[in-house]
């Protein structure tokens, strides 16, 4: 008896001092705090998804060095990914709300430009969480798809209507399951984080035992096959193989969106970052060099199958048509959880954009459903948006393939910004329990020179000589989210400029025995400074 009341004195404990901490941050605590660390470490994982992810994007994979460019590029990118999410746990770590992004932007930023930074912050990571959702959802539907064809013996092949239609489907059977309450959606975690290890293990033990004498590669060439089939030079070819592990091994903001739903939020947020990349990074490593191993020496019959998804391919070489079908149903599953897993993070960010009033029908968007103690109506916009996204399908497969290098690109944007402007803005930065001290520096700039130099190339089209049917439409829809962001904040009159003022200050902290108390919905930059300060 005496351990239980020990334990909720300290879980007591614990919430004062998120709450005080969100308070110093300016917000008063709106969401139950319901997630434990590992359960966010789990949203985490669960959105980075390794074996359901690497096959939603293995036909981007392939045609950029081949075998090289799956194992190889992989491990070269993660190295990278794994500096960025340093950098952004010392930020998740200092400021835990779930503003994220566009939050550090106006607090690290000089005076002088912070409330315009913040406000293109905003609406890029807005635009990322949309694409990504898309991107996720899209992926599921070409999986069912493919295993329709494979059901079929070949028989059923999907038009692009049929796989719009399936991708509504999952959208909205997320936003029922995303607008559930958060004690819910936490403890779901623990199943998902099971089911994505035991994908991963069926994976590397059931390829080797089951894949055919013949379609065995030697470790020579499944570590040394280089195919570039892009028309780039094969330097550049095996730079855009970064694609895969980028779009799998991303959401980095995911958990700091979490936050004020998280338990000891500024140990949680840098913990949740940190070990989902890293072991996402290295499963994922894993995997492909058990795809390299065991997916045959005619990679181009891979990528071309009528099937349309190369794992696939793959595991119907290996473990036949049932067998297929019964890894792909999980796998189907497992990338549900993760497009999951990603709206309710992307609704939180709406949330609290709305909050600070940035949005259009943010007096809408900024709610919390009584029932599920949840943002539901984030949760159906951010959906309804995807929904309309999705309509660059009917576009063309490289309309919707710039959907998957928008959610990149609005991600890296987001990222470097305020990485950048917590070392050039000008303002004191408070660091929370998680700090890098002297090598907060180095990493910083090697995670900011990365992700901008990724910002370009995957801005660059799919192959040389673009013609308008060929050409990456991903810089037109970045630079038409840009444009009409910037348009809107210096809109005569009625912009942004002109009411946008930053974060919002929903509490005022006062200091009563070490209590927050009193609310205020006052915003003033040098108080708010001042708060961070302390």
């Amino acid at each position: 008896m005496d351990s239980k009341v020990e334990h909720a004195s300290v879980s007591q404990t614990a919430a004062v001092k998120d709450e005080d901490l969100l308070a110093r941050l300016g917000y008063k605590q709106e969401f139950k705090r319901d997630f434990s660390r590992m359960e966010l470490f789990g949203l985490s994982f669960t959105i980075v998804g390794v074996v359901q992810s690497i096959a939603a994007v293995l036909l981007f994979s392939i045609p950029y060095g081949g075998l090289v460019g799956m194992v190889w590029g992989w491990f070269t990118c993660c190295v990278f990914l794994v500096f960025v999410a340093l950098a952004m746990a010392e930020l998740g770590s200092a400021a835990p709300t779930a503003g994220g992004l566009y939050y550090w932007t106006y607090t690290y930023s000089s005076p002088k430009y912070r409330r315009l930074f913040s406000w293109i912050i905003g609406y890029v990571n807005t635009a990322a969480y949309i694409s990504g959702m898309s991107s996720v959802d899209w992926g599921i539907a070409n999986q069912i798809m493919a295993a329709a064809n494979i059901g079929s013996d070949g028989q059923f092949v999907a038009t692009n209507a049929q796989v719009y239609g399936v991708y509504c489907a999952l959208l909205v059977s997320h936003a029922v399951v995303a607008s559930l309450a958060t004690k819910t959606i936490a403890r779901l975690q623990h199943f998902y984080v099971f089911l994505n290890i035991a994908l991963f293990l069926v994976v590397i033990i059931v390829l080797p035992i089951t894949t055919p004498k013949e379609l065995h590669n030697s470790a020579s060439f499944a570590f040394g096959r280089f195919e570039n089939t892009s028309g780039w030079n094969d330097g550049y070819a095996f730079i855009l193989s970064f694609l895969a592990p980028a779009w799998t091994v991303g959401g980095f903001d995911t958990s700091v969106h979490i936050s004020e739903e998280a338990r000891n939020a500024s140990h949680a947020v840098p913990f949740a970052m940190i070990s989902a990349t890293v072991l996402g990074s290295v499963l994922g490593f894993i995997v492909n060099i058990v795809l390299a191993l065991y997916m045959g020496s005619d990679l181009g019959s891979v990528a071309s199958n009528p099937i349309g998804q190369p794992m696939a391919t793959i595991f119907f070489n290996s473990v036949g048509k049932n067998g297929t079908l019964a890894i792909w149903a999980f796998m189907i599953i497992t990338l549900w959880m993760t497009g999951m897993d990603y709206l309710i993070a992307g609704s939180r960010q709406l949330f609290a954009f709305s909050r600070d009033q940035g949005l259009p029908l943010s007096g809408w968007l900024y709610n919390i459903n009584p029932l599920t103690n949840t943002p539901v109506h984030g949760v159906i916009f951010l959906a309804f948006l995807a929904i309309l996204l999705g309509l660059l399908s009917f576009a063309g497969p490289l309309a919707i393939s710039a959907v998957f290098s928008m959610a990149i690109v609005c991600q890296y944007i987001g990222f470097v910004t305020p990485i950048i402007a917590r070392w050039v803005g000008g303002q004191k930065f408070v660091p929370g329990p998680f700090n890098l001290g002297l090598m907060s520096a180095p990493v910083a700039f090697i995670a900011s020179a990365y992700m901008i130099f990724m910002i370009v190339v995957f801005l660059f089209p799919a192959i040389p000589g673009p013609t308008s049917q060929s050409m990456n439409y991903t810089v037109v829809v970045v630079g038409g989210i840009l444009a009409l962001s910037l348009g809107y904040y210096f809109f005569p009159r009625y912009g942004g400029r002109y009411w946008f003022t930053g974060p919002v200050e929903t509490i005022q902290e006062q200091r009563v025995d070490g209590d927050a108390k009193g609310t205020s919905t006052t915003n003033d930059d040098e108080k708010k400074s001042s708060s961070m300060e302390r």
